[in-house]
């Protein structure tokens, strides 16, 4: 053949391989999407294990698990993955699968059940403890449900990331046993950013916890590494969903917070460094324990304190306990610091004295009317009861 004529082969076939590039049969453009998996750490743990089988997404939010038009990511094999090492920004790539371009409205995390063989599909390992059988529901198994809508364009790339909060997704049931209670956002990388920063590495030893909130509410946790570093990823971008409040709690210390912290798509924000480290005051602690009713709520109870400049941070949570209800939270009676962001460091921190010791507890359930109270534990232990009403 000439090398006119093989010109022209090329260009017929690159003018076929194009029109059918991104379609399908029916001519509607494919796209692809890209699911990762990541964690908040596991308060009390040292691993929380799940065995991931798929990943499905439908354009109908109310499609049922035997409905047609799922489109599926699938583990081959499946895989045991321990949460806790997904921490300070770790992603685990689950895989990614083509998806005719449209809106989708609902995702769906799959896991595999235990069975009555060893080695355990799902398991928690407490701190200094052996591993233990980790109960799915059975929804658990037919799919954890996501209500996320997204857009698939076509030629372009979805990239998700499943944000699964280890440590408010485990419920002890009373009897040694632990039962998973899904606690997972999705979050779109495209809009995503994060915030990075550096704690006294003194406070090490003293299990800190680094909070992402918004009014209160806990967005994305972490723990730094050996040397102090913090990373929180991913959070949407400011512009989408507002600024953050970065919260840092540790045992023995009073808490401290940095209000009003931009996140920009793709950028990274600093609240400290290793020369300009977070530090916490000391502090002694005292508990507020007591009962919610009914047990079958699986309620969660939050410690809240809010500032006299405005803002309200959570400071701990706990899970009641699914055999009498029961809980504890121990709290510093220091008072706690707050910050602003300007875009400069140092960040200064200032106590608000009027906040040492003073808590509001609030007790929460799905289907269930929330409650709160006042609570000081500034003079020693507290206890504070709740009966939650349908």
């Amino acid at each position: 053949m000439s090398l006119k004529l093989r010109k022209i082969a090329f260009l017929l076939f690159l003018g076929l391989l194009i029109t059918g590039c991104g379609s399908d049969s029916n001519g509607i453009g494919m796209g692809t999407l890209s699911v990762s998996l990541t964690d908040a750490p596991a308060c009390g743990f040292e691993q929380v294990n799940v065995m991931v089988s798929k990943i499905r997404v439908h354009q109908s939010a109310s499609a049922g698990e035997n409905d047609g038009g799922w489109a599926e990511i699938t583990l081959t094999p499946p895989r045991k993955i321990n949460l806790t090492s997904l921490i300070n920004g770790a992603l685990d790539d689950l895989g990614q699968t083509p998806l005719p371009a449209g809106h989708y409205t609902q995702v769906r995390l799959l896991l595999i059940a235990n069975s009555q063989g060893q080695p355990l599909n799902n398991s928690v390992v407490p701190t200094g403890g052996p591993e233990t059988p980790l109960d799915t529901p059975s929804a658990v198994q037919s799919g954890i449900k996501l209500i996320h809508e997204f857009e698939v364009s076509a030629d372009t790339l979805v990239d998700l990331v499943l944000d699964f909060d280890a440590c408010r997704s485990i419920v002890q049931k009373g009897n040694g046993g632990y039962l998973l209670k899904p606690v997972i956002k999705v979050i779109p990388m495209i809009v995503s950013g994060k915030i990075v920063g550096n704690i006294d590495p003194t406070l090490l030893d003293d299990h800190p916890v680094i909070f992402a909130e918004q009014e209160g509410n806990v967005v994305k946790s972490t723990v730094p590494d050996s040397a102090g570093n913090f990373i929180l990823l991913p959070l949407q971008q400011s512009s989408t969903v507002g600024n953050y409040d970065v919260v840092i709690v540790a045992d023995d210390h009073a808490t401290a917070m940095i209000q009003s912290i931009p996140v920009t798509a793709q950028g990274t924000t600093r609240i400290s460094d290793s020369t300009n480290p977070i530090s916490l005051d000391d502090s002694a602690a005292h508990t507020v324990s007591g009962t919610v009713d009914p047990v079958s709520a699986e309620a969660t109870i939050r410690a809240l304190q809010t500032f006299s400049a405005g803002p309200t941070m959570e400071v701990r949570s706990v899970s009641a306990n699914l055999l009498d209800g029961g809980y504890t939270l121990t709290l510093p009676m220091a008072a706690p610091s707050l910050g602003t962001y300007a875009g400069s460091l140092p960040i200064p921190l200032t106590a608000d004295p009027s906040l040492a010791g003073t808590y509001q507890i609030e007790a929460s359930a799905d289907g269930h009317v929330t409650q709160t109270a006042d609570v000081d534990v500034s003079g020693g232990d507290a206890v504070q009861d709740f009966t939650l009403a349908p």
